[in-house]
């Protein structure tokens, strides 16, 4: 299936304060120099504040992480447990289609989503409430027919019955997930055969499904409000200490060193490699910094087309413009003081000069050549 992006873009996105909160917390979770890694979770977290993903929620979650764009994008349109389109404010119904659904009922299923929401999948039904869409093997294929609304699993399903959830949905009322046929977990209808002195009474729903409902509400998204955001995996806040109201620290500490070899920095060079040690987006290492020589505007022949230079984007050559810089001999010409000053003022893309060697990139370009990236890049 072709995922793209959605024709009708909202303009802007930002996290609410709790989400933010939460954000910021997750990427504290990842190794010093590893903070991209937090790229699933954020983006999961967008998701959940609006019902799907935008174009400007995946770009937010980029800068935040100092990644660029194309590389959040690749992820977004990878995961089809991303939306990339709006969903119904209530709920966006999976209905499973893989081969024990489909034998069980699943083309029912479909027919009432068809019916009661759209005729068409991931359309948002006329009250705005609820969306659908067909989705691969969702592994409850004991249960078969079943459908994911919201997070939970509703299972051994029939026309009437998903009909009727709908119908309690729109009400405002949450269904209880789980076996719609009197079933407890995926034990044969007809009764145990095995563990017999087993005691399902224990709870009055399996351990998943009593999880849902002691939750009260298994359709809700999550807006960052829900319990006290905690970092246990910090050693810098107690596992019981709210972080909403806890000072942060810098991470890693100033002076303290990552390992024997003395650094500090984000992330330390291999041993008897003599490299530099590269620096995390966002965090400027500490070197002697001098503002390049900028221009008022580009030379009479214009300005070069900056997007020549692998990492430069529309949105960073029109950052490096608003600098001063225009040309490639401009940044060719930096000396070691100017593009560590470059690489702490590029807001948003902190590091990105050295990490992506614009320099060398540059030098080429300017002498009327061409690099590997120049010459498959499409502008």
């Amino acid at each position: 299936m072709l995922r793209r992006l959605y024709h009708d873009q909202p303009a802007n996105f930002a996290f609410t304060p709790e989400n933010r909160e939460w954000a910021e917390a997750q990427i504290t979770k990842y190794p010093a120099g590893r903070q991209a890694s937090a790229i699933i979770p954020l983006l999961w977290r967008a998701q959940e504040q609006e019902g799907w993903l935008s174009r400007p929620a995946i770009e937010h979650v980029a800068d935040m992480l100092g990644l660029a764009y194309m590389r959040a994008l690749e992820v977004a349109t990878f995961y089809f447990m991303f939306q990339l389109q709006p969903v119904g404010s209530v709920a966006n119904i999976q209905v499973c289609g893989t081969t024990s659904c489909m034998i069980c009922g699943a083309e029912d299923l479909m027919a009432v989503c068809k019916d009661k929401i759209a005729k068409r999948p991931h359309e948002v039904s006329a009250d705005g409430k609820f969306s659908w869409e067909e989705v691969e093997c969702l592994g409850a294929c004991a249960n078969a027919p079943m459908a994911q609304i919201g997070k939970d699993y509703y299972e051994d399903l029939t026309a009437e019955r998903l009909g009727e959830i709908i119908d309690e949905l729109a009400a405002g009322k949450v269904p209880t997930p789980g076996p719609q046929n009197g079933r407890y977990a995926s034990e044969p209808m007809s009764g145990l055969t095995s563990l017999m002195e087993y005691d399902s009474g224990h709870t009055k729903h399996n351990a998943s499904v009593q999880i849902a409902t002691d939750l009260g509400d298994t359709v809700k998204r999550i807006d960052g409000t829900e319990v006290p955001l905690r970092t246990p995996w910090n050693p810098e806040t107690d596992v019981n200490v709210d972080v909403r109201s806890t000072p942060k620290s810098p991470r890693p500490a100033k002076g303290v060193p990552i390992d024997e070899t003395g650094i500090d920095e984000r992330e330390a060079p291999a041993k008897g490699t003599g490299h530099p040690p590269a620096t995390e987006p966002g965090e400027a290492a500490e070197r002697p910094q001098k503002k390049p020589q900028s221009l008022s505007g580009p030379r009479g022949g214009g300005a070069d087309d900056l997007k020549k230079i692998k990492g430069v984007g529309p949105k960073l050559e029109q950052l490096l413009q608003s600098l001063g810089f225009y040309h490639f001999d401009q940044i060719a010409g930096w000396t070691e003081e100017e593009v560590a000053w470059v690489d702490e003022n590029l807001e948003g893309f902190r590091g990105r000069v050295t990490r992506d060697d614009w320099q060398a990139q540059a030098k080429v370009l300017a002498s009327g050549g061409e690099t590997d990236f120049s010459k498959r890049a499409k502008y």
